[in-house]
């Protein structure tokens, strides 16, 4: 425990002042310490106040030659001249003390005087806030477009040369997205093909047409639903983990350290990923096509006694081959977004805890927005090309 030091007539703290033309001169020496003694700027002023002079217009603060060292004790002293100065419209000069001091003198005056701090700026209008949204989100657009530019290189070079491709990396991602993932996709999509046939039956029971129920949950589970499903599944699970590793990754400094050693982190980290997803999204797709179709025949056998073979019959007279390819399109370009978005948001990610958290939540609303944009594009398209 550091022993407080004990100032003696020669290096105890001083303080001289003169009045001379309506400035206050007050030269400083000794050795200032927060653990000693030290004077009040009431004292300073003792002396000029009691020979009936009027406040000077003007304060100088200068050191003397024998001054010794300061430390906190110093600035307070200055910060007690600042606010009296302030009070009593007299400007202070600090021009012979040294940068620190003044700068951590003001920085003190202005914490014990909310008043003295600058104005807040006042608020944007209207047209400013959206210019602002609009410039951010055309530089937001340029970055996602730079990066899919990336990426599309990157894959040509995969083409061009097989061998320098990470499969290892990729069959792993594989597995995580893929097979992991099974158990999730397949609950939600048979509960998705559930909650589509109670709803159908409400309408299709007041016709009579309770076996259209099968063409309902088949063209919307294999056009639509099982894709979709999935990608949102995905992205929760596989685009947020993405983010995050990524995220990690440059907290750690080692996407650094491969940019160091000349590897592209696009083709040693993105493209392994993206490819991986994009493999696996129309499988799993597949799967959920299956799922949400079950889902639908038991309701259609337990609630409007419809036989499973009856229900078969029905669906595969309308779907066919084209509506699966839809569903496959759509899978294989959602499972690219999801993947995308992850690694995208995982490589501007910020350098610490925090900023992979928010990597991850920005990785699902960004897959999210764009699964819906894009499956509002292929709904167009479709429609157009009389799909």
């Amino acid at each position: 425990m550091p022993v407080p030091s004990v100032a003696t007539a020669e290096t105890a703290p001083r303080v001289s002042a003169h009045l001379e033309g309506g400035c206050l001169h007050v030269v400083l020496g000794g050795r200032w310490r927060i653990t000693a003694p030290r004077p009040a700027w009431a004292d300073a002023l003792r002396g000029t106040e009691d020979a009936g002079n009027p406040p000077p217009a003007r304060v100088e603060l200068k050191f003397a030659g024998d001054l010794l060292g300061w430390d906190s004790a110093l600035v307070l002293f200055v910060g007690e001249a600042l606010r009296w100065c302030r009070g009593h419209d007299a400007y202070c000069d600090l021009s012979a003390l040294p940068g620190p001091l003044r700068r951590l003198a003001d920085q003190l005056t202005g914490a014990a005087d909310p008043a003295d701090a600058p104005p807040p700026e006042p608020a944007e209008n209207f047209l400013a806030h959206v210019g602002h949204a609009a410039m951010d989100m055309w530089q937001k657009a340029g970055e996602i477009t730079a990066f899919v530019c990336e990426c599309a290189l990157g894959a040509a070079r995969v083409v061009l040369a097989p061998r320098k491709f990470r499969w290892r990396d990729c069959f792993d991602e594989m597995q995580q997205c893929g097979a992991m993932a099974l158990p999730i996709v397949g609950l939600i999509s048979f509960l998705t093909g559930v909650t589509l046939a109670y709803t159908g039956a409400i309408v299709l029971r007041q016709y009579g047409g309770d076996i259209y129920l099968a063409d309902l949950i088949g063209l919307a589970m294999v056009r639509e639903m099982g894709a979709v499903m999935a990608a949102v599944v995905l992205a929760g699970r596989t685009g947020a983990a993405f983010a995050a590793t990524l995220g990690n990754m440059k907290a750690g400094e080692e996407i650094d350290a491969l940019t160091t050693f000349g590897i592209r982190p696009v083709d040693f980290l993105v493209l392994p990923r993206v490819v991986a997803l994009g493999v696996m999204m129309p499988l799993l797709a597949l799967y959920a096509d299956a799922m949400g179709v079950i889902g639908g025949m038991a309701v259609s056998y337990g609630l409007l006694n419809i036989s499973v073979t009856a229900y078969w019959h029905e669906m595969m007279m309308t779907v066919t081959q084209r509506s699966i390819n839809i569903g496959l399109i759509k899978a294989t370009a959602f499972g690219l977004i999801v993947g995308l978005s992850g690694c995208l948001r995982g490589l501007e990610a910020d350098r610490s805890a925090a900023g992979v958290g928010r990597a991850a939540t920005s990785a699902v609303v960004t897959a999210l927005l764009l699964l819906v944009i894009a499956d509002a594009f292929f709904a167009v398209a479709f429609n157009a090309l009389g799909w």
